[in-house]
């Protein structure tokens, strides 16, 4: 194994380790609001559940959601929404993602392949963790007509953190643009943060 894939293999390490045993994730599910928010979905609270983003059956394939997806926050979502996330979660979370109807496999972003042609591509807070970021983004082109993301800028490398990313990279990998560059502190979300929504098609 590479230098940098036995990093991150020790950061997917880390990463599982700080999720546990996913029963108490508010501090991360909080921070989905203000990614959502700038990735361009609308929030629309239904019948007291908050918050809840209207897909209007489209696919969606969340690239590194991790345990707590934010397709677990839809409603009228496609026949075919994915999460792909490598770490080891506990088991009840395969479950929880199988009852919501939202497919969930465990692999890396960079190889995932499927026949299936999504609306979406999604990607928050997740580039800092994989073994190349430039595949995953690769993935979210091949696979998707839209890449909404919000990731983390210019944030010193860690254990669990392998690397740190740069708004030229990112609207170099992603050719459609060019993404926000906003500096945020709301809902525990705090950092240089780059975000957008780009037509891939």
């Amino acid at each position: 194994m590479s230098d940098i894939g036995t990093l991150v293999e020790d950061a997917q390490g880390w990463e599982a380790a700080w999720w546990g045993d996913c029963t108490n994730t508010f501090a991360e599910e909080a921070k989905q609001i203000t990614y959502a928010h700038r990735m361009g979905l609308l929030n629309e609270p239904d019948w007291g559940r908050w918050p809840v983003y209207d897909l209007h059956g489209q696919n969606v394939l969340d690239l590194g959601g991790g345990p707590v997806s934010m397709l677990l926050k839809t409603r009228n979502r496609g026949a075919d929404c994915m999460v792909v996330d490598p770490c080891a979660y506990p088991e009840w979370i395969d479950e929880r993602y199988a009852i919501a109807g939202i497919g969930y496999t465990r692999g890396e972003a960079e190889t995932f392949q499927s026949s299936v042609e999504y609306a979406e591509a999604w990607c928050y807070n997740v580039l800092q963790h994989v073994v190349d970021p430039e595949s995953v983004i690769a993935t979210a082109r091949m696979h998707a007509k839209r890449l909404r993301i919000f990731e983390w800028l210019e944030t010193e490398a860690c254990d669990g953190h392998p690397h740190t990313l740069h708004a030229d990279d990112l609207n170099r990998w992603i050719g459609a643009g060019t993404g926000v560059i906003e500096m945020v502190n709301e809902n525990g979300a705090y950092g240089l943060a780059y975000y957008g929504n780009f037509n891939l098609a």
